[in-house]
């Protein structure tokens, strides 16, 4: 067997917050790669401390992403085995990784997904909806205009996206202003830890609750 059809990226999901969130499978898995991909090394250290994985952790974020993919297309060549993870959750959705994934499809490097937390799915299964259908658009632009196209696009399905906290009222006001002030949002905070909350109503009532409780 050649090394390069030993070499293989392991996309693995971590805690969105709790910790004991972490699976069995991701960290026999993190312990036994060659190398862990990680946006924050100071964070992904914290939570390997605490599960006694010591491989070696390299940062990969959206600032190196070009360069750090040419490393590793070097070491998968090698037949390495390399793992990606991200601060919290499920790496690739709205966090680097696809400009990883991509390369590898590319040159036939085997990628497999250990599944764990994510935290739109976390939000979605605590929330009333009416149909199982969904829009999931990452984090909205920052424009007050451009969001309002977004809003105008997805009018009839559910949307679900991130939101900074310092920027969630303003972002909430752009709802109302777009789709009216009886428009139904829910807002999900703090998912799986001690202070988990999650609101749901028309905007505005929500807008009013976190006026007074941010």
């Amino acid at each position: 067997m050649s090394k390069k059809s030993d070499a293989q990226l392991f996309i693995v999901a971590t805690p969105i917050g709790n910790k004991s969130d972490f699976s069995m499978h991701a960290v026999e898995t993190l312990m036994n790669v060659d190398l862990i991909a990680c946006e924050d090394s100071r964070t992904s250290a914290n939570l390997m401390e605490s599960y006694g994985i010591d491989t070696k952790l390299v940062s990969y974020h959206k600032f190196n992403e070009k360069q750090r993919t040419e490393e590793f297309l070097r070491l998968f060549k090698e037949g390495k085995k390399i793992a990606l993870i991200s601060d919290a959750g499920t790496p690739c959705i709205s966090d680097p990784g696809r400009v990883l994934v991509e390369e590898l499809f590319k040159h036939g490097i085997k990628i497999t997904s250990i599944p764990g937390a994510s935290a739109v799915i976390t939000f979605l299964s605590m929330i009333p909806r009416k149909t199982e259908e969904f829009a999931f658009v990452g984090f909205l632009p920052r424009v007050k205009n451009q969001q309002a196209k977004v809003f105008e696009k997805f009018i009839n399905t559910d949307m679900v996206f991130y939101e900074s906290p310092n920027r969630l009222i303003e972002t909430l006001e752009n709802i109302k202003n777009s789709r009216g002030e009886n428009a139904k949002v829910a807002v999900g905070r703090e998912l799986t830890k001690m202070f988990e909350e999650v609101k749901v109503g028309n905007v505005s009532e929500v807008i009013d609750y976190f006026k007074n409780n941010v």
